[in-house]
């Protein structure tokens, strides 16, 4: 009886560490793709700073906030700074959404499933069993 409450436990621990695994990745992926398009598409970034984000995320996308971002981009022009934390603050909410809606999709999935099993018969035991001696 240990080792099944062992394997479960064990199971459930590694469904949660995948899962946030997984909705971290979708999340960075979110991020990188809607940071990088936005960017592309601002009419204050010039060409060669586009290109410098594309880059940037590309080799390291994270989430951060504005007070780092702001750190990291010292000694830029001002309205480079301003568009680049705009992007930012527009981004990083809606990678969250996303991360967020699909560990959602997948427990509405389970719970479809639930109603579905709720139809099947019960199983039937057979009578080659019956009369085993279990210990």
């Amino acid at each position: 009886m240990s080792e099944a409450a062992g394997v479960n436990s064990a199971a459930g621990s590694f469904g949660l560490s995948f899962g946030l695994a997984f909705a971290g990745a979708i999340m960075l992926a979110t991020l990188s793709i809607t940071f990088t398009n936005m960017a592309e598409d601002s009419q204050v970034l010039p060409p060669a700073d586009k290109q410098a984000v594309e880059d940037a995320l590309d080799e390291d996308a994270e989430p951060m906030s504005n007070t780092a971002l702001d750190q990291q981009l010292e000694g830029q022009p001002e309205q480079i700074q301003d568009e680049i934390v705009r992007i930012n603050t527009q981004a990083r909410p809606l990678a969250l959404q996303v991360a967020l809606a699909i560990p959602l999709l997948a427990g509405l999935v389970g719970l479809f499933n639930s109603f579905r099993m709720m139809r099947l018969p019960d199983p039937v035991a057979s009578s080659a069993v019956e009369g085993v001696a279990f210990g």
